[in-house]
């Protein structure tokens, strides 16, 4: 009973959002791109309405090559109508429109820690 009562509350605060991390091993484009669409269907799979996609910003400082890469995917699905869209990290505020709908829908996606930042090296996807 009591493992039911668990499982159940784990159920109920499940965050709409997965957050998966291209960077980890710093990889190859190539590489990045197909852990993003492995890891991609395995949110769909999962039932996740959101994906923080961790990209980098590179190392430079200018724009990584996975970053551009994965906005390049990202244009691409969104025209094939394969995602709903996504909200590039520079604009992740709730001054943002789309952002403040998600938020509506989600309020407790208020306290992700990369908020409001203008992190360049993430973008939210709409699934």
């Amino acid at each position: 009973m009591a493992f039911m009562r668990a499982q159940r509350n784990l159920s109920q605060s499940k965050s709409p959002m997965k957050t998966v991390n291209l960077e980890v091993g710093m990889p190859l484009i190539q590489q990045a791109l197909s852990k993003f669409g492995i890891e991609l269907a395995a949110a769909k799979q999962q039932g996740f309405s959101l994906v923080k996609l961790i990209h980098g910003y590179g190392s430079s400082g200018v724009g990584g090559e996975i970053r551009i890469a994965v906005q390049k995917r990202l244009r691409e699905m969104r025209d094939k109508s394969e995602l709903r869209g996504y909200i590039f990290g520079e604009d992740w505020a709730v001054s943002d429109e789309q952002t403040w709908k998600v938020i509506r829908t989600h309020p407790e996606l208020k306290q992700d820690r990369d908020l409001g930042r203008r992190n360049l090296g993430i973008t939210i996807l709409l699934l």
